[in-house]
């Protein structure tokens, strides 16, 4: 064990803010490098100055603890030191994806009440009177160029004039951290209620898994998204948890990753099914995992072929399953020990997990039913008001139907939400719907998730087109990528006569998948 290892066990240090991790990161090895990003680098030390001063600019535009700033940034040195700035100054982060459309975009200010967007964004930048008038509560547009449009405030400027003395949060525990939305039944995106208890009990959690998912002197490649709740706790959380160095990669490549990794010899590696699928495929593959001592992978189920791939390679990937209404991670293959193919493990210390059927009664052995969990890492319920969060004593309703086999581990077999995950992204039907709907030359529409080699699901259309009128596939993606973020899009458009309803009126999707299936 490294002496570095050693002070991070002994530490009892009890944290309270999020941020308090890079402080304390920083007190154990300030010259230890901490962020990777092409030739540029900040160690702890640097990072713990960058987040003072991040915090003492957003304070000085007059923000104050509690309010939401929506952080629209690529995996880039300013995520982690306007994230954790944020956290320090008592604001409640809102990370917000990089692809979204203006509509989208607004809608998420809006609903939030954002008082300040921070964004690298170039539709952003160009609609920011649209997205003021969309969002009246939008006092301040940050960018993170040089310059921007008039009305905003360039991010190098304002922190380069922020004093760099150490900033004191003024919040934690209970009070809230992070708004990231997920899945909503309404058919738009719902805000999950993390508070800086729920971020730090999964991180500590994620912690006592033995062997430790992350140590001092690990490597970690940082290339799923930061907005995203698994690059943002178990990836950038549990690398300043452990102190250990992070490379950020901002678009993936499997050829110029795999470089990165052999070059920067990466020991950890958090992905997802696709990420695995793309590097299966590249001659350099052994070279880039040769360092790799984990390789998790989570999101979206991984195909039984990339990890008998990966086998053959010497790595095993160890899959887990999680929500981003438990701060994410819930089950871990790592916990029995070993890779298992259609499983995602079993719970990790500090989660209870019961399956229970319909009537809320816990299954016999062997049958199927919900996953029900419990925990200090799960959130607090629906922004705004908490509503559908755990119920009095404490436990979450999944919406996730598995079986434990003998050895007690999960297996994922339906999903009761329509929630379509796209290589781990969230994908809401009715939301889809709405906006294809709206096509002068369609009368109906249905959409529905479809397997997918690389992304797990995708998202295919049914729509019935209006009499007299018409429009092709190709037409009707390119009007929807006006309101729809890419990975939202439609990969197949189908035509037909009618959609099949139920006796209701309702449109018949289970219809429609084994349709699906069949084709």
């Amino acid at each position: 064990m490294s002496e570095r290892e050693g002070s991070q066990r002994d530490d009892t240090d009890v944290l309270t803010n999020v941020a308090d991790l890079v402080r304390r990161a920083a007190r154990r090895g300030r010259e230890h490098a901490a962020l990777l990003q092409g030739s540029s680098q900040l160690t702890w030390g640097e990072l713990d100055t960058s987040a003072d001063r991040a915090a003492a600019a957003l304070a000085g535009l007059g923000l104050a603890p509690g309010d939401r700033v929506a952080i629209q940034l690529g995996n880039t040195l300013d995520f982690p030191t306007v994230y954790f700035g944020a956290l320090r100054a008592g604001l409640v982060a809102v990370p917000t994806n990089t692809g979204y459309t203006e509509p989208e975009l607004a809608y998420l200010l809006a609903d939030s009440g954002a008082t300040a967007l921070v964004t690298s964004s170039v539709a952003a930048m160009e609609a920011v009177e649209r997205l003021r008038a969309a969002a009246p509560e939008l006092a301040h547009v940050v960018v993170a160029a040089p310059s921007g449009p008039e009305g905003t405030v360039p991010l190098p400027a304002l922190l380069e004039a922020a004093p760099a003395e150490p900033w004191q949060p003024a919040t934690g525990g209970e009070d809230l951290a992070a708004l990231i939305y997920t899945s909503g039944t309404s058919g738009r995106p719902r805000a999950a209620m993390l508070t800086h208890r729920a971020l730090l009990a999964n991180l500590d959690q994620c912690a006592e898994i033995t062997p430790r998912v992350v140590v001092p002197d690990d490597v970690m490649l940082l290339v799923l998204p930061l907005f995203h709740v698994y690059g943002l706790n178990p990836g950038l959380g549990m690398a300043a948890w452990a102190g250990a160095s992070a490379v950020l990669v901002d678009r993936f490549d499997p050829a110029e990753t795999l470089a990165l990794m052999s070059r920067h010899r990466v020991t950890n590696v958090p992905g997802a099914p696709a990420m695995y699928l793309a590097w299966a495929d590249q001659p350099a593959v052994a070279e880039g995992f040769a360092s790799v001592r984990l390789a998790l992978s989570g999101a979206a189920p991984l195909p039984v072929e990339t990890l008998a791939r990966f086998a053959d390679l010497g790595v095993q990937i160890f899959e887990g399953y999680g929500l981003t209404e438990t701060a994410p991670v819930l089950t871990s293959t790592l916990i029995g020990g070993a890779a298992k193919p259609g499983s995602v493990g079993r719970p990790i210390p500090g989660v209870e997990l019961v399956l229970r059927d319909e009537d809320g009664e816990d299954v016999d052995e062997d049958d199927p039913g919900e996953i029900v969990v419990r925990g200090a890492n799960l959130f607090s319920g629906y922004w705004p008001d908490g509503r559908d969060g755990p119920d009095e004593d404490g436990w979450f309703g999944t919406d996730d139907v598995a079986y434990a086999d003998d050895d007690g581990d999960l297996h994922l077999v339906d999903r009761r939400k329509e929630l379509i995950l796209v290589s781990g992204f969230n994908v809401y039907p009715a939301e889809v719907e709405a906006v294809l709907g709206q096509h002068p030359a369609v009368a109906e529409v249905a959409v529905i998730g479809v397997r997918d080699k690389y992304s797990g699901e995708a998202v295919k259309a049914y729509a019935v087109l209006r009499p007299d009128k018409s429009v092709s596939a190709v037409d009707l993606l390119a009007w929807a990528a006006g309101s729809l973020a890419r990975f939202k899009l439609p990969t197949a458009v189908e035509f037909v006569e009618s959609l099949p309803h139920s006796a209701t009126g309702k449109v018949s999707k289970a219809q429609l998948r084994q349709a699906a299936a069949a084709g």
